[in-house]
């Protein structure tokens, strides 16, 4: 993988760069659309290339593991041509489920032992079994396996998981760079900042991490209920140590101004389930504000769902028609909803890109943040 910077705003820390992967080209600052289970929720690939201009899906190391299986992935000659996706994809370690699943799960040195959500059968996830896992799913960029701290969290649980995800780093550097890629195709593995709200940890977990020179960093533990405040706080901290030469991945977030904001503190990747989620129970996404399409005023709104998108949905599809399906429970409101929050994220992205390369970043984005928080 290669990392190449290239452009800088003057008033803030924003960048423009260009990651080089054995599947493709990825123009930072770049947005991901989650594919948990190795599929955007009802998008076909070819929209995903076409409409929405995806450069880079993710897939999650948890969910591929328990279900299609890794025998039936490593089969397929991996995750791209089990799913024909063949542009880049980045897998998630587990490490998240590892925090959401607090009633299956026991976290201890040697690792994680949970209870699938689907039958209940017992498992282990390592260090070592985790770049296992990941080498078969065959993504261009994993994730080291680490444990992602709940917000509140205390000092000392918090010091302590971070001092335990960074022996768990050490071990998953060893196993990586001791087993071969698996599918002809050259991986890369990124480390993940924890320390959660501790302006000391973040710094402490920053530093360890670039010691260990990976391809790319990530930043973990955030976007979990904090204040966006404290989001930012910790992301500025984390930004002034990691090297600016690799790529920065902001994992998890967010909402758009969220996005707008980590991109000005020196973010180049992000990911979230929210356009997805979101749009599947009537909130879109707009360059004006936010729209919940399920209120009574957009019945007879016949105007499209974005005015300014040039998104093929909105050519077609109105405000009106989109509310009578989202209420009638059709799967195509949920599609077309989709399509359009994905659409409106990838736009985003790239217009902060040209923005920065223009040099016009800053107040574009100050701008922006006013509009995007609007209820309309």
């Amino acid at each position: 993988m290669k990392f190449t910077l290239q452009s800088t705003d003057n008033l803030s820390k924003a960048r423009a760069g260009e990651i080089e992967t054995a599947h493709g080209t990825i123009q930072t600052p770049i947005f991901m659309p989650v594919g948990t289970a190795g599929s955007v929720k009802g998008v076909h690939q070819h929209e995903l290339k076409k409409d929405i201009e995806a450069q880079i899906i993710l897939g999650n190391t948890y969910h591929l593991y328990l279900r299609p299986g890794l025998d039936v992935i490593h089969a397929a000659g991996g995750l791209h041509k089990f799913n024909g996706w063949d542009k880049p994809i980045l897998t998630d370690s587990g490490g998240y489920q590892v925090y959401s699943l607090t009633d299956v799960r026991k976290i201890k040195e040697e690792g994680v032992t949970f209870r699938s959500h689907i039958d209940g059968s017992k498992h282990l996830f390592t260090a070592e079994n985790v770049m296992d896992t990941q080498r078969i799913i065959g993504a261009d960029i994993i994730m080291a396996f680490d444990e992602c701290t709940p917000y509140p969290c205390d000092y000392k649980y918090a010091k302590e998981s971070l001092d335990m995800t960074h022996r768990w780093l050490k071990r998953c550097c060893e196993r990586f760079d001791s087993t071969p890629s698996l599918y002809g195709y050259e991986q890369s593995l990124f480390p993940i900042v924890q320390g959660s709200v501790y302006k000391d940890l973040r710094e402490k977990s920053a530093e360890t991490i670039a010691s260990f020179d990976r391809d790319g960093n990530a930043i973990g533990g955030l976007s979990v209920g904090e204040p966006a405040e404290e989001m930012y706080a910790m992301t500025e901290v984390v930004t002034n140590i990691l090297p600016k030469n690799k790529p920065r991945y902001l994992m998890g977030v967010g909402t758009p101004i969220n996005i707008l904001e980590n991109i000005a503190l020196g973010i180049d990747m992000f990911d979230c389930v929210m356009p997805t989620r979101n749009g599947r129970n009537g909130m879109l996404f707009t360059r004006n504000g936010i729209i919940n399409i399920k209120n009574k005023k957009w019945e007879a709104d016949f105007s499209p769902i974005d005015a300014d998108s040039d998104l093929h949905t909105d050519l077609f599809y109105t405000k009106a028609y989109l509310r009578h399906l989202i209420h009638s429970k059709e799967l195509l409101g949920a599609q077309i909803a989709t399509l359009h929050n994905l659409h409106f994220y990838l736009w985003l992205v790239k217009e902060a890109r040209n923005k920065i390369i223009e040099g016009s970043f800053y107040e574009w984005k100050n701008k922006m943040v006013k509009q995007l928080g609007e209820r309309l």
